[in-house]
């Protein structure tokens, strides 16, 4: 499949559809902007709960959620200091193609995207054509205020 260097993502484990995503082939791994982490255990099983806010420069549909966690790994930024980041594994459905992605969970405030998606996440799935967006097309329509997919 060919993506574009921005698409639109939809999370189906995390009940969270619709980001905004950034492809950047210059990042290995794939973040998630993430607030208020909370670790915590269930089952015997390390947990991390945690808010998305999936619009852009919006603090609306906050939604929380809470996910096995996989591991905490030692992650350099781009702006090249290196951090201690949750990470997490979901499904990540682009263009209605499905396939489990590692994230990261990190504040990304300051960044225009609130999800990455990094060399890691596409392997085997996906080319990047960098002088086109969307072409996996567009949002679909709200249907209610749940920002949950369709699908």
């Amino acid at each position: 499949m060919v993506v574009g260097w921005r698409e639109w993502a939809h999370l189906p484990e995390l009940d969270v559809a619709w980001l905004k995503t950034k492809v950047d082939t210059g990042a290995r791994t794939s973040s998630l902007h993430a607030e208020d982490l909370e670790y915590f255990e269930r089952g015997g099983r390390e947990m991390v709960r945690f808010v998305v806010f999936p619009r852009q420069r919006s603090r609306a549909e906050g939604r929380p959620v809470e996910a096995p966690l996989l591991e905490v790994r030692k992650i350099r930024s781009s702006n090249g200091q290196q951090e201690e980041r949750p990470v997490i594994e979901t499904t990540l459905d682009l263009g209605g193609e499905r396939w489990t992605i590692e994230l990261t969970l990190a504040r990304r405030d300051l960044m225009g995207f609130r999800m990455l998606i990094g060399r890691q996440g596409l392997r085997e799935h996906a080319l990047v054509d960098p002088g086109r967006s969307f072409v996996t097309g567009r949002r679909p329509k709200k249907r209610g205020k749940s920002t949950s997919a369709a699908r």
